[in-house]
């Protein structure tokens, strides 16, 4: 497969002031289609042409093949960033199957969001924090750079960017701040719950 940019769910100023069109324009159309050139570059010619997205990810991590793995990562991490916010998103309401199983597996939402938005800080440098599902059971999870669960036999249900291109115009160094701004304003929680029927 090529990877190809996918067109943002929402206008670039849709997601103010959580997050802003400056940094939505230099996120989508900058970075995420460097990752999207980058990669092509990397698999063309080789066995991974004839992969899935999500096949690659699992392949090029057990080859330990770095440019595969943070380019294809961040290309598939970053489909999935876009539509995990939405105008109007966050709040405490989650639908039905995915409350019950964050009250059984993460201690409910008041914990889980607490946990989330700690991974996310304590991420050192670039990287990713998760709720991800493994055997059955929702975890939290953060990883490096370009890396995702699926790299780790895990399969995300949401995901938020803790790279600082993610959110410097709009926060500066204030990682925490962004965090639960993103947590509380921005998540598409019916987004995650469609991930979770796919598991």
């Amino acid at each position: 497969m090529s990877f190809k940019l996918p067109e943002l769910p929402y206008a670039y100023d849709s997601l103010a002031p959580y997050m802003s069109k400056e940094t939505l324009e230099f996120h989508h159309d900058k970075h995420h289609l460097a990752y999207v050139d980058n990669g092509n570059k990397a698999i063309a010619g080789t066995p991974y042409e004839n992969l899935s997205l999500e096949e690659i990810c699992k392949k090029a991590f057990a080859e330990k093949n770095a440019p595969i793995i943070n380019n294809a990562g961040q290309h598939y991490n970053h489909i999935h960033f876009w539509q995990w916010m939405k105008k109007g998103g966050g709040g405490k309401k989650l639908p039905g199957k995915l409350q019950a199983m964050v009250d059984k597996d993460l201690g409910g939402y008041d914990k889980m969001r607490t946990d989330f938005v700690q991974a996310g800080v304590t991420q050192f440098g670039s990287g990713w924090a998760w709720i991800t599902v493994k055997d059955g059971k929702l975890a939290i999870a953060k990883t490096p750079n370009g890396e995702n669960p699926l790299m780790h036999g895990a399969t995300p249900i949401l995901g938020v960017d803790v790279w600082e291109h993610s959110y410097y115009i709009d926060y500066r160094n204030a990682r925490p701040k962004y965090l639960e701004a993103w947590f509380d304003n921005l998540v598409n929680w019916e987004y995650v719950e469609a991930m979770l029927g796919k598991v």
